[in-house]
This record gives C-alpha cells, sequence and structure tokens, in this order.
C-alpha cells in the first residue's frame, strides 16, 4: 500500500485515498521492504523516482511496532502467508484495526484471522 504510493503505482491514487486521515501503523521491517521497492526501481532506471520516495517516506507518520515472534510464526504458518505478510497481519490483530492491503491473498487471511479475535 504505502510502496504503491510512493512509487507512484497504478493504484496510487486508490492507495491515497485508503490511507487519507488515518493513523499509520508498521511492523519495523517497512523499512526493508521500502528500500527493497526502492532497490528494485533504482535498477530499472527510476533513481530520481526513487530519491523522491524515500524523501516522501521519511516524512509520513508512520508508527512502527516490533511484533511477537511466535505470533506471528503461527499466522504465517497457519494460513500459509510470508512471515512479512504475517508481520502486518498479526500487528493488526494486536491494534484491533483493520489491514489495508492490495494483496488478494493477505487480504483473504486478513479477514480470516480478524474475523477470528475475540472468539475463542
Amino acid at each position: 500500500m504505502i510502496a504503491a504510493l510512493l512509487f507512484a503505482e497504478p493504484r496510487a491514487d486508490e492507495a491515497r485515498t485508503m490511507i487519507a486521515h488515518r493513523d499509520l501503523h508498521a511492523p519495523t521491517l517497512i523499512d526493508y521492504e521500502i528500500v527493497n521497492v526502492a532497490t528494485r526501481k533504482a535498477k530499472v532506471g527510476f533513481e530520481r523516482q526513487v530519491e523522491a520516495a524515500l524523501g516522501h517516506y521519511a516524512g509520513l507518520a508512520i508508527d512502527v511496532h516490533a511484533i511477537d515472534l511466535a505470533e506471528t510464526l503461527a499466522i504465517a504458518r497457519r494460513y500459509a502467508i510470508s512471515a512479512y505478510d504475517a508481520a502486518y497481519l498479526w500487528l493488526a490483530g494486536f491494534l484491533k484495526t483493520p489491514l489495508a492491503t492490495f494483496d488478494a491473498r493477505l487480504g483473504k487471511a486478513a479477514q480470516r484471522y480478524l474475523g477470528s479475535l475475540g472468539k475463542g
């Protein structure tokens, strides 16, 4: 979601609308994910856009959080998603907030996981 906004991906306007006027939260790994996207963009000739995107990212008010490793592993295994995706999903559950994502598989896992909370 944030990468789409920063790097002017096709769904950037939708991302902007989805996060407008909302508190933003992410696991600490977001920094690495943004740099990973920036590295890929720079390799294909978008150095100027990368510089601007990283500047924009630095100015975003995103609260970053450490994750619970054991619970994140359990989520990754239960929903057959990556540990990276599970970190975002765990955080959404911990904060009791919806997860904003364009990833259909992660979105389905979020519906199942977040819908299951408090039903135990």
